[in-house]
């Protein structure tokens, strides 16, 4: 079967009380093949290890404040900010303030231990 003439017209439904966590403290939200959603609730101040993931991450913040340092540059994230991490790319996060962001990342971060 073709994919592409035959979609997927399933529905996925995620409630947040009762997503997994993960192993730094991240919700896991709806998830489909290609891309999937994280909720960081209240994240309290603290800086992250630098890391690299292989995928990209799109974010959006809630509430709170936090730095993103990237390759060199420093990204202040404020509330109603958006910020893309592309895949392969040296990155940490300094929260300032306790800090609700959502992101989706893609190919799903989750899945094949790729938030490990």
């Amino acid at each position: 079967m073709n994919p592409a003439s035959h979609p997927d017209t399933s529905v996925t439904k995620v409630t947040s009380s009762h997503s997994p966590r993960g192993p730094h403290g991240e919700i896991y939200l709806a998830s489909g093949i290609r891309t999937s959603m994280r909720l960081w609730k209240q994240e309290a101040p603290g800086a992250s290890d630098e890391t690299t993931r292989p995928y990209e991450t799109v974010g959006y913040v809630v509430e709170g404040r936090a730095e993103l340092h990237i390759e060199g540059q420093l990204v202040v994230l404020e509330p109603g900010d958006s910020w893309v991490v592309n895949a392969g790319v040296k990155h940490k996060y300094v929260v300032k303030e306790p800090f609700t962001a959502i992101e989706a990342t893609s190919p799903p971060a989750h899945v094949h231990g790729r938030d490990a």
